[in-house]
């Protein structure tokens, strides 16, 4: 308790976090608009893609609904951690916070990573990646456990040393950082800023189902991680968005829970026991290769009884 009285009674992090989000809205709303008319401009603008967006912007409500509920256990997990658990108790300083964003930037990598590497992981993130427009809208397009994952690779941090709320507002920064990249209106930054940095350029690569793109760009912040673990690629073609199967919809419930409800699926129809515990572990690519295997055996069996 006397941590939290001397967090609470300086304040000043929690209020620039708030400033910082609020007004970030703001920001991204604007932007958002500018997009659309842009669009409409190119006459590509249509009913379904403002259905899409505004779809969207409902999943963040589903997901902020959520996180009122579960907020508190998760602020608390970590104050407890930092209280008990802690190497030591780094000082809040502008160093500090500094090796603390580097550091959260990194952990965010490896989470983005694990959501693309796991079942059970993607069945929340594909909704992310299941629009196929490209907008600021679609960077609030959330999954039910979007919540759920980043606690354990932010955790470290806290053992670490740094404050729980100096980590919360590192790993807020690079989600509203995110943000911003979720466009088809910027095009390529000069090529220094591509070389060091996460652009729309980039995360475009990491949106798109184009084959050579797949598992590509997981940077928050800086493209410096993707180039030093083999998982960078560089925007040539054009981008193809979504996910396999499509779809199709702009039903808010179904956008936010259809990737557990394949995956359910995917378990229900399972030959066996070892296959449904393959699906939670392994990427998603893994069973879509089981089941076009599958289907190429029972299409060369079908041919030798023809």
């Amino acid at each position: 308790m006397e941590f939290l009285s001397q967090v609470f009674s300086e304040g000043q992090i929690i209020f620039s976090e708030t400033w910082v989000d609020d007004n970030f809205v703001l920001v991204a709303l604007a932007l958002f608009i500018i997009e659309l008319v842009s669009y409409a401009f190119k006459k590509k603008l249509s009913c379904n893609m403002l259905g899409d967006s505004l779809t969207n912007f409902v999943t963040l409500f589903f997901l902020l609904v959520t996180v009122f509920f579960v907020g508190l256990a998760y602020v608390g997990a970590f104050v407890f951690a930092y209280e008990n658990f802690s190497l030591t108790q780094l000082p809040i300083t502008g160093w500090t916070i500094i090796g603390c964003l580097i550091l959260a930037d990194l952990a965010y990598y490896w989470e983005h990573r694990f959501l693309h590497s796991n079942g059970f992981a993607w069945g929340t993130h594909s909704v992310h990646h299941s629009s196929p427009y490209f907008n600021i809208s679609v960077a609030y397009r959330f999954g039910p456990l979007d919540w759920f994952f980043p606690f354990f690779f932010h955790l470290p941090l806290i053992l670490l040393g740094f404050n729980p709320f100096v980590v919360l507002m590192c790993e807020t920064f690079v989600q509203l950082y995110q943000t911003l990249l979720h466009t088809e209106t910027v095009k390529k930054f000069p090529r220094p800023i591509e070389a060091l940095f996460n652009t729309p350029s980039h995360h475009r690569v990491h949106h798109a189902t184009n084959k050579q793109y797949l598992d590509k760009n997981y940077a928050g912040i800086l493209i410096i991680w993707d180039r030093m673990f083999g998982t960078f690629a560089r925007e040539e073609e054009t981008v193809r968005y979504g996910v396999f199967p499509r779809i199709n919809s702009v039903n808010p419930l179904k956008v936010y829970f259809h990737g557990y409800a394949k995956l359910l699926s995917q378990l229900w129809n399972a030959p066996n026991w070892p296959y449904r515990m393959q699906l939670l572990v392994q990427p998603p690519i893994w069973a879509w290769r089981r089941e076009r295997e599958s289907k190429k055996e029972t299409h060369e069996h079908s041919r030798t009884f023809d």
